[in-house]
């Protein structure tokens, strides 16, 4: 019996970018690997892929112009650093008391960023399904969500929360979100919301490649594919309907963000940016850190792999970097913002792609699945903080670094759990000891979100004098 060809509208879309051999073992799959095939082929913007691919190819090299750029970067000028005076507290007092009122008014939504897998820890599951609690092993899951969950009780509302995951880790986050009761948010206020993703295309022809005879060959369109991903999802029209107006962004990989921190909000609203960045001051010029920077008076954030070395270790007058501001990853957006960028982007003039070339496996016309040695094709990928030089006020507040920039990325060495679980316990022994708590040697005391949020919720409840002798966990 002859298999039922494929869609006639997706053999035109396919044959408009020279893309119908994505169909040459279509007779040879059975019913479900047809359908496979033709749903992702369907959701898929070849067009796009062929374009970027024209420009690479035929477009001047434009790396120079980066490094011209960072030749002449500044500074941020709008921005709010530590508190060193006593003027500063006070400014940060009052953003505190703003940010309250704005949780409070119950128009702050958070957005969390969770598409990443574990690979790199040895863990084949979403990364925030890792264990991070120093003694309850709590999931990353857990640690940002019971935050969330704790400073919506505090404010007296519910704070919304929406989560961006990838075709990798969609089903398992759902899932683990499921099996945990929403970590106590409520079903109905998590919104989960899954990035796009973009054909792979070979390098020599452009020609996108197939990973298997019934897929094609895909990468997740980068954090910055978050705009169209809340568009295309239906999470912008989640966020109107229920009143919220503000978004705290942040990565999964970070225990120590202060989820929906009220000082963050409130500098961010009285300075009134459309979107607003943390930093942290770089501790060396060679660290892997984009820098947040003004360019002809313009906000935006280089990439540590774009910064030339001598940009990187130039010094101001007090011989301090010059290029000190590190990105955090860490955001608050107006929703009107992203709303605008949006709508650009479905006119093409949104958030630009970069292009990486890659080693990407995929099969041959015979069918034989290939591992190339070398880079064989480009990816395109979009990032969030090509928005900053779109807004036309994006402030830049820079946090403590021990205090709240602690990511979990590498098995070992920097940025590992190790370190991740020695922040947390460095920070809530801290909390502990200004209560007037003793913690023995060689024991950990770990707080949850749900027990406090900070010192003074700590203060709040342990009384002077309490000492700890072994491994605890307050919750």
């Amino acid at each position: 019996m002859t298999a039922p060809g494929p869609p006639p509208e997706l053999v035109a879309r396919l044959a408009a970018t020279d893309d119908s051999h994505l169909l040459r073992f279509w007779e040879e799959l059975d019913d479900a690997g047809r359908e496979r095939l033709a749903t992702q082929a369907a959701d898929l913007d070849f067009a796009a892929a062929q374009r970027l691919y024209q420009a690479k190819a035929s477009g001047p090299d434009t790396s120079g112009d980066v490094a011209a750029m960072a030749a002449t970067a500044a500074p941020p000028a709008a921005v709010v650093r530590l508190p060193q005076s006593e003027q500063d507290r006070t400014e940060r007092a009052a953003a505190i008391k703003r940010g309250e009122a704005l949780l409070h008014s119950g128009a702050v939504g958070a957005i969390l960023v969770a598409g990443g897998q574990g690979t790199r820890l040895g863990f084949d599951k979403p990364k925030g399904m890792f264990p991070v609690g120093p003694v309850s092993g709590t999931t990353l899951f857990a640690l940002l969500a019971g935050q969330l969950k704790a400073r919506g009780e505090a404010a007296g509302v519910t704070i919304p929360l929406y989560v961006m995951t990838s075709p990798a880790t969609d089903a398992p986050t759902r899932e683990e979100f499921a099996a945990q009761n929403y970590y106590g948010l409520g079903e109905e206020n998590v919104v989960f919301f899954c990035q796009g993703t973009m054909p792979a295309v070979d390098d020599a022809t452009g020609k996108a490649l197939l990973a298997a005879k019934d897929e094609v060959a895909v990468s997740p369109d980068g954090h910055g594919g978050l705009v169209a991903a809340l568009k295309n999802r239906g999470a912008l029209d989640d966020m109107q309907r229920r009143g919220v107006t503000t978004l705290y962004y942040h990565q999964v990989d970070n225990p120590t963000a202060i989820v929906c921190d009220p000082a963050f909000l409130g500098a961010h609203r009285q300075l009134g940016g459309e979107v607003s960045t943390k930093v942290v001051a770089k501790v060396a010029p060679e660290e892997k850190m984009g820098v947040v920077c003004d360019c002809d008076g313009v906000t935006q954030i280089i990439e540590y792999s774009d910064l030339p070395d001598e940009a990187a270790a130039k010094t101001d007058a007090d011989g301090g970097l010059l290029l000190w501001a590190g990105n955090t990853a860490i955001h608050c957006f107006e929703r009107s913002f992203l709303e605008r960028l949006a709508s650009d982007g479905e006119s093409g003039a949104g958030l630009p792609f970069h292009v990486a070339h890659k080693k990407v496996p995929h099969l041959n016309d015979a069918g034989e699945l290939v591992e190339p040695t070398e880079p064989n094709a480009y990816k395109f990928e979009r990032f969030i903080f090509d928005s900053l030089p779109l807004a036309s006020v994006a402030p830049v507040v820079e946090t403590d670094r021990e205090r709240e920039f602690n990511p979990v990325k590498n098995a070992e060495g920097s940025d590992s759990p190790a370190t991740a679980k020695a922040a947390l316990t460095r920070l809530h022994h801290g909390w502990l000891e200004a209560a007037g708590a003793t913690i023995a040697d060689g024991a950990t005391v770990e707080i949850l979100p749900s027990f406090a949020l900070d010192e003074a919720g700590v203060k709040a409840k342990v009384p002077a004098g309490t000492r700890y002798d072994a491994d605890t966990v307050l919750k």
